[in-house]
């Protein structure tokens, strides 16, 4: 069983507090694109959780370097604090375009795509609170498993969106725009299957 010591009770703490900052700005950016009009507004609050993210992964870097005996090994603490802020990032990076480009109308996808970046970010919630006992690592590994299914249904969506964005007729700009929105989303997922083969590698070495 992980978490024995108050020390490494920080790094879950630390895991757990960042995936749900992850997960607030994902809620976020999915409202967002029901309420374009308040794009500005919301933004700031993807920032704001950005910048919390920020400040617990940097916290989490110094622990590591401070602390002499760590939960797992370093270089997985290292990845996984690492490959959460990415997608952390990619969110905020989806909220800033949609201000950037002044974006005024919701293009399909988008929001189907907003929703599975939704349900990933809880899932990786759900993951990192059950990470300190190895009594729950099953279930770890079966939300790890459903990430990476999730994943290939959002590869699915944007294979479509992007072949929808090319057809005759649509402004190269408006292509430009909603082709790097997608690109955003697309790779947050992306990075979210990233964090799922960490947690994967984690619990299948000490379980």
């Amino acid at each position: 069983m992980f978490g024995k010591s108050s020390s490494d009770a920080l790094f879950f703490d630390a895991f757990r507090k960042h995936a749900e900052h992850t997960l607030e700005a994902a809620q976020v950016v999915r409202r967002m694109f029901d309420q374009l009009d308040r794009a500005k507004e919301l933004a700031k609050e993807v920032v704001e959780n950005e910048h919390a993210g920020d400040s617990i992964t940097h916290e989490t870097m110094r622990r590591l370097h401070e602390t002499w005996i760590t939960p797992f090994d370093r270089a997985d603490i290292h990845t996984l604090i690492s490959r959460m802020d990415d997608v952390l990032d990619l969110t905020e990076a989806v909220a800033k375009r949609v201000v950037l480009f002044e974006i005024d109308e919701a293009r399909p996808p988008v929001k189907e795509l907003a929703d599975i970046l939704v349900k990933s970010c809880e899932m990786l919630l759900e993951a990192t609170k059950e990470l300190p006992s190895l009594k729950k690592s099953p279930r770890v590994l079966e939300v790890c498993t459903q990430l990476g299914q999730l994943e290939n249904d959002a590869d699915d969506l944007y294979r479509k969106a992007i072949a929808q964005l090319y057809k005759a007729g649509n402004d190269p700009l408006v292509v430009m725009k909603w082709r790097d929105i997608f690109d955003a989303l697309e790779t947050a997922m992306d990075k979210c299957n990233d964090v799922a083969n960490v947690l994967e590698g984690v619990v299948l070495e000490y379980s």
